[in-house]
C-alpha cells in the first residue's frame, strides 16, 4: 500500500506539471510545447511497440481507432485547453475548476441510477462552489476590464478542459470495464499514437521561435519536452495503473485531489509568491469539498458491494 500511495502521488505531481508547462518553456508557444511533448510521447509508445512483448495482439480495428481518438482528445485537447486557461487566468483558478473532476464522473453516474441521496452531497458541493467563488471574487475585484475578460476566457478554457476530461473518462472507463478490456500497456501505447497524430495536426500553428531562441532557451525547451512526454504522459499512466492495482478505490479516487495541490504549488512557485488569504481559504474549501464528496460516493459504493456480497441467493 505504501508503494501504491507513492506511485499515486508521483502521478499527481507529474500531472500537475500540465498547469505550468506552457510557462516553463517561454518564449516558445503553447503549441510548440504541445507538439514536442506529444511527439516525444508518441514516439516513445511507437518504440515500445517494436518490442515483441508490447506489440498489439487481439485488438480490433475499432478499439485501435477509439484508443487513438481518446489520445487526441484526452491528451492533446485537454493539455491545450488547460495550459491556455493558466496563461489567461493565472495559476490558481484553473486547477481549482479542473480539480472538481473526481466529483463530476460519480455525479453523472448518480444522475443515471441515483445510488445516493443528493442531500448527502449538499455540503461538499457547497464547499466546492464556495471555494472557487472566494478565489474568483477576490481576483476579479483586482482586475481592470481587460483583465476580467482574460479571467473569464481562462475560466471558460478550464471548464472546457474539465468537460473534455469527463468525456474521456466516461468513454475510457466504459472500455476498460468491458468484458475483454485491452491491456494497460497496449491502451497507453494507442493513446500515445493518437496524441502523436494530434500533435502533427498542430504543426502549422507552431511558432518560429527556434530561429531566434538562445541555446539555453532551446535546451530548456527540449528538456521539458522530454520530461513531459516520457514522464508526465507515459510514466504517469503506468504509475497510476500501478497505484490502482494496490490501493482501494476510495483511496485512489481521493489521491487525484493531489493533482490540484501540485498544480497550485507549481504555479505559485513560478510566481515566487505564496497564496493570498482568499486563495488559501478558497483552495482549502474546494479540496476539502472534493475529498468529502469522493468519500461519500465511495463509502456508499462499499456499502452497496457489501450488501450484495451478503445477500443469500434465492
Amino acid at each position: 500500500m505504501f508503494l501504491g500511495i507513492l506511485a499515486g502521488l508521483l502521478t499527481c505531481a507529474l500531472w500537475g506539471l500540465t498547469f505550468v508547462a506552457a510557462r516553463l518553456v517561454h518564449p516558445f508557444s503553447l503549441f510548440d510545447i504541445t507538439i514536442a511533448r506529444y511527439g516525444v510521447f508518441g514516439l516513445t509508445c511507437a518504440l515500445t511497440m517494436l518490442h515483441p512483448r508490447f506489440r498489439l495482439k487481439g485488438v480490433s480495428g475499432r478499439r485501435i481507432a477509439t484508443g487513438m481518438m481518446l489520445g487526441i482528445i484526452g491528451y492533446v485537447g485537454y493539455f491545450v485547453l488547460a495550459s491556455q486557461a493558466v496563461l489567461l487566468a493565472g495559476p490558481v483558478v484553473p486547477p481549482l475548476i479542473i480539480g472538481i473532476m473526481p466529483v463530476i464522473l460519480p455525479a453523472i453516474a448518480n444522475l443515471m441510477d441515483k445510488t445516493i441521496e443528493w442531500r448527502r452531497l449538499a455540503l461538499p458541493l457547497l464547499m466546492i462552489a464556495a471555494g472557487i467563488g472566494v478565489v474568483n471574487v477576490e481576483l476579479v475585484a483586482k482586475l481592470d476590464l481587460q483583465g476580467q475578460r482574460m479571467m473569464l476566457a481562462g475560466a471558460g478554457c478550464a471548464i472546457a478542459a474539465l468537460l473534455v476530461w469527463v468525456l474521456y473518462g466516461i468513454v475510457n472507463a466504459r472500455i476498460m470495464r468491458a468484458a475483454e478490456p485491452p491491456g494497460t500497456i497496449d491502451w497507453t501505447n494507442l493513446h500515445g499514437l493518437g496524441a502523436l497524430a494530434g500533435s502533427l495536426v498542430l504543426i502549422p500553428m507552431a511558432s518560429n521561435t527556434y530561429q531566434t531562441a538562445t541555446t539555453e532557451d532551446l535546451l530548456r525547451f527540449l528538456g521539458w519536452a522530454v520530461v513531459l512526454g516520457m514522464t508526465a504522459s507515459w510514466l504517469a499512466t503506468w504509475c497510476w495503473s500501478f497505484a490502482s492495482r494496490r490501493l482501494p478505490l476510495a483511496l485512489t479516487a481521493q489521491l487525484i485531489v493531489a493533482e490540484t495541490v501540485f498544480g497550485l504549488i507549481f504555479g505559485l512557485t513560478l510566481d515566487a509568491r505564496g497564496p493570498t488569504a482568499a486563495e488559501a481559504i478558497g483552495a482549502a474549501l474546494q479540496i476539502a469539498g472534493v475529498s468529502l464528496a469522493v468519500h461519500t460516493f465511495t463509502r456508499r459504493r462499499r456499502a452497496a458491494l457489501t450488501a450484495g456480497s451478503d445477500a443469500t441467493p434465492q
